[in-house]
């Protein structure tokens, strides 16, 4: 097993999980010890050890790849290709989203909206209270949580980390700006502290098939399979629109744009992020992955990595901003409204404006769709409606956030004159 690649381990461990999370359930135990504690103690820790390196890993990255960015013209330039991109690609993801959910209107069911066959499922009351007086107005929040009032605290605030990266760019900056020995010294420092991470990073990679399989295995005993059925429609719906943004948007991209001939063998580099991104359901945690996968396997240069990756673990959220789009469609159609292009459009630049601002975290953007909810009248406790089945679309938007964002550096290096080992095999 350990010889194995490490694409190949994740796979056999969620293959594993879901079989053994489907034998199990929560109440199957040994002397008195439940298979879901270990799932769950197995998934934990892994997860936490990935949450232990997120801030040194982006403020070491980001600040080392604005150090040797150079000039301001160079972070003009390369920010402005960056943020270009990733609006861009969220609004071709959105609008995806839209022409699929209105044609396949998962929210009818044999011609009536589906909200008394559905019902509320799953207990809701905790996300009510997370969600509790959100509205449209905060998007402006967005901006404001942007400049961080006391950095040590947004570093130690996982939901925070656009403050964080904000202030890592100003410092990284500005390091340029001052003369030498303080430059060069800092310079050293932090070079030193981001080889550290990258080898701590490396040593919680190796125990990632281990971690996949106890989040994975958690999920499926918890809640099993059979409680997609009653939103199957919803669920299809999502996946194909994912998987359209995910296999062809993409691929266009990547050989039109990204120049490289095969987009396959991108798919090839980045499997093993794509497998800790469905597995962990965090745009950051699967960060390290993903910052290993596009430097060693699709030859991206650090210094583009590490400042486009980092900023699109929290700015790039193709996946959610797609599933926020059909979501709130669906259930305009579950509650039988006949939605208006206007409101369509507010609902396409919402979903594009709360797209920005969510936590790389699992489940961040039911926040987000609530906002959504808001904005076109409908009521909160919709958000009842895809609770069964929002934990593994989770999983699957995820890994499409975390591709964009790999397509993302590919496309930005290119534009800025890198030699790709995927163009040039």
């Amino acid at each position: 097993m350990l010889k194995l690649k490490l694409h190949w381990q994740i796979l056999i461990a969620l293959i594993l999980a879901v079989i053994a999370g489907s034998l199990t359930g929560t109440d199957s135990h040994i002397a008195g010890v439940t298979f879901f504690s270990v799932y769950d103690f197995l998934g934990t820790l892994f997860l936490n050890a990935l949450k232990m390196i997120i801030v040194p890993l982006i403020a070491s990255s980001i600040i080392v790849g604005m150090a040797n960015m150079g000039s301001s013209s160079d972070f003009g330039r390369l920010g402005g290709k960056t943020l270009l991109y990733y609006a861009s690609t969220s609004l071709l993801a959105i609008l995806i989203g839209l022409i699929v959910v209105n044609l396949i209107q998962p929210g009818i069911v044999d011609g009536q909206p589906a909200k008394d066959l559905i019902g509320l499922t799953g207990d809701i009351s905790a996300t009510l209270e997370k969600v509790e007086g959100r509205g449209a107005g905060d998007v402006v929040d967005i901006f404001i949580r942007m400049i961080p009032t006391n950095v040590m605290a947004a570093a130690s605030s996982n939901g925070e980390m656009l403050a964080l990266i904000f202030f890592s760019i100003l410092f990284g900056f500005y390091i340029t700006k001052i003369n030498n020995p303080g430059q060069e010294t800092l310079r050293n420092f932090w070079q030193g502290v981001f080889d550290v991470m990258m080898r701590i990073t490396d040593l919680v990679i190796r125990f990632a098939p281990i971690g996949v399989f106890g989040l994975v295995a958690k999920v499926i005993a918890s809640t099993g399979l059979a409680a997609f059925q009653p939103l199957l429609l919803f669920f299809i719906t999502v996946i194909l629109a994912l998987g359209i943004h995910l296999f062809v948007t993409m691929s266009l991209l990547l050989r039109f744009i990204g120049g490289i001939k095969n987009p396959l063998l991108h798919y090839k580099a980045m499997f093993p992020a794509l497998l800790m991104s469905f597995s962990t359901s965090s745009s950051s945690a699967t960060l390290p992955v993903t910052m290993d996968c596009i430097e060693n396997n699709a030859g991206v240069s650090n210094k583009t990595s590490s400042f486009v990756l980092p900023l699109g673990a929290t700015v790039n959220m193709d996946g959610t901003a797609l599933y926020e789009c059909v979501a709130a469609l669906f259930i305009a159609q579950a509650y039988g409204l006949e939605l208006s292009f206007g409101v369509q459009f507010t609902i396409v630049l919402v979903a594009l404006m709360t797209s920005i601002g969510v936590a790389g975290i699992p489940s961040a953007s039911l926040v987000a769709i609530t906002i959504i909810l808001g904005a076109i009248g409908l009521p909160l406790e919709a958000v009842g409606l895809i609770l069964v089945v929002d934990r593994v679309l989770d999983m699957c938007r995820t890994s499409v956030n975390v591709f964009s964002d790999s397509c993302g550096a590919v496309i930005i290096a290119r534009s800025e004159g890198e030699t790709n080992v995927l163009r040039n095999p």
